[in-house]
């Protein structure tokens, strides 16, 4: 195919199928875009088959790497708090004061130095998959993009058996959890450095081209400054601070000399609406972001304790107990292909927020009853392979949703609202949860446990090895296994509860036809 560049008048060859390949049918960039909205238009145009397919196979190998790096740690993370006596603490103060307290101040700041780099070490890696989450939405068009997230997806039914099967030998072939941390530092500089080249590379061929206009690539103090007003800093600020604001009274309400009545209370709340509604305008969005948000809130809820349950509770070794929790994984790389294909045919998604909503919320209240000590593992699995079903689909769906309402300049900030939505509901989540554990857990155990058995509760209590050092079946086992299962029904409950809000939020999004859109 043959488009005319019409700023040079130059015939521009290109083996590239507009339809499949890119999201905009134009021969040209939209040069009134912003600088990066023209460049990976530029290089859209320019490439054909064999560039994109290098494209999506180096994005298909970073989350391979991310796929191990995830299925690795949730295997090994257990194990780290506890090396710390601090398996049921998941916030890092609360790790850091009982360091302090119990192992002395040198120690204590030793962790904290270490809390640190994981800070930094978790915000680079969600760096990383934000920034290629959004090159298959810039190379492909609306109705294909479900379709190119699910391959994408696809290198995490592979890492949902071989990463957990990695955690297990590093605790028992290798006895040392650290280089589950230690070898990504060697793997991800590898495996990125290739797509960051192809790019570059690419970049080159569509200025070669013609089609990055060199007075739009030099004027680069006009484009940060279009950048800070059209709202990606001002939009930070906007929500961050709104959300801020917004969640402030519900830790300080307690404290205020009138509680939820005081004045300035009531204005955060308030000020905190206001700031948010102005950021988030579409209803899309806000649905979409909202369904994120109280997802990932259940999610953790119940989810952060389920490796442990099932190596205490249904006797499964480190790698079994990836494999069950990995259900999802596996489930949603078949499926995905499946739904994001009917998306394509139909071009409509929101009926399928009536159908998985409600299969995901059922299943989510089944596995109360199943999280059990004396419950078979099988039944586990099968609420895990419901759950997988209605939660992997209306993800992908909370992603469509979103792109389908904004312009393809706005993609990357609207998935960006995707990743911090979940990421603070996870957080919210992660708070939820092990407040319902430290005030569950070790009541349970001490009212289990028998007399002679008490004075090692506060072991028990913060280490994974020490629950799993007494043999199965014996009185210890049983009382521990009680205790689990009395903590994590309050913690499935609470979950269920939570992410009742989705059938609300599901009706704030618009019925999309992604079939008309670019």
């Amino acid at each position: 195919m043959v488009n005319l560049d019409l700023e040079k008048g130059n015939a521009v060859e290109t083996t590239a199928e507009p339809e499949i390949l890119k999201p905009f049918l134009d021969a040209v960039p939209d040069y009134d875009a912003q600088n990066g909205i023209q460049t990976i238009e530029a290089m859209t145009l320019s490439w054909g088959k064999a560039s994109l397919a290098a494209l999506l196979i180096n994005v298909w190998l970073i989350f391979l790497t991310n796929g191990f790096r995830s299925s690795i740690l949730y295997g090994l993370t257990p194990y780290v708090t506890s090396d710390f006596q601090s398996h049921s603490l998941f916030t890092v103060i609360g790790i850091v004061s009982d360091a302090m307290t119990a192992a002395g101040r040198a120690e204590g700041f030793l962790l904290m130095v270490g809390s640190a780099t994981l800070v930094f070490y978790t915000i680079g890696f969600s760096g990383i998959i934000y920034t290629v989450a959004v090159l298959p939405a810039d190379v492909t068009s609306l109705k294909n993009r479900g379709i190119a997230f699910a391959f994408t997806s696809s290198p995490y039914m592979i890492t949902a058996f071989a990463g957990s099967k990695a955690a297990e030998s590093l605790l028992v072939d290798v006895k040392n959890w650290r280089w589950g941390f230690g070898a990504f530092a060697i793997i991800v500089p590898v495996v990125t450095l290739s797509l960051f080249i192809l790019l570059k590379l690419q970049l080159r061929n569509a200025e070669k081209k013609g089609l990055i206009m060199e007075e739009t690539r030099n004027k680069w103090t006009l484009q940060y400054a279009c950048i800070f007003i059209t709202a990606t800093i001002p939009g930070v600020f906007l929500f961050a601070g709104g959300l801020t604001v917004f969640l402030l009274p519900f830790t300080l309400a307690k404290h205020a000399p009138n509680g939820w009545k005081t004045d300035y209370i009531i204005a955060m709340i308030i000020v905190g609406v206001v700031v948010l509604n102005k950021f988030l305008f579409d209803r899309s969005v806000i649905g979409a972001c909202l369904i994120e948000m109280t997802y990932q809130t259940s999610y953790y809820c119940w989810n952060s304790y389920f490796s442990s349950f099932l190596q205490v509770v249904c006797n499964l070794s480190v790698a079994e107990a990836g494999y069950v929790n990995s259900t999802f994984q596996v489930v949603s790389g078949v499926l995905l292909f499946i739904v994001c294909y009917l998306i394509r045919r139909t071009g409509r998604i929101k009926w399928l927020f009536y159908v998985t909503v409600p299969i995901y919320t059922f299943d989510l209240g089944l596995m109360i009853y199943f999280r059990q000590p004396n419950v078979k593992v099988g039944f586990i699995v099968m609420c895990e392979i419901f759950i997988s079903i209605g939660g992997s689909v209306f993800i992908r769906l909370e992603q469509l949703a979103r792109l389908a309402a904004v312009d393809h300049q706005y993609v990357a900030a609207v998935l960006a609202l995707l990743y911090v939505s979940g990421t603070v509901g996870g957080a919210i989540g992660n708070a939820i949860s092990g407040t319902i554990w430290t005030n569950t857990f070790l009541s349970a155990l001490q009212r289990e446990l028998l007399v002679n058995a008490l004075p090692d509760v506060m072991t028990i209590y913060s280490s994974l090895s020490a629950q799993l050092a007494y043999p199965v079946g014996s009185v210890e086992r049983l009382a521990i296994q009680a205790a689990y299962g009395y903590g994590q029904a309050r913690m499935l409950a609470t979950g269920v509860g939570i992410f009742r809000l989705a059938f609300i939020w599901m009706f704030l999004i618009w019925n999309h036809d992604v079939s008309q859109k670019k």
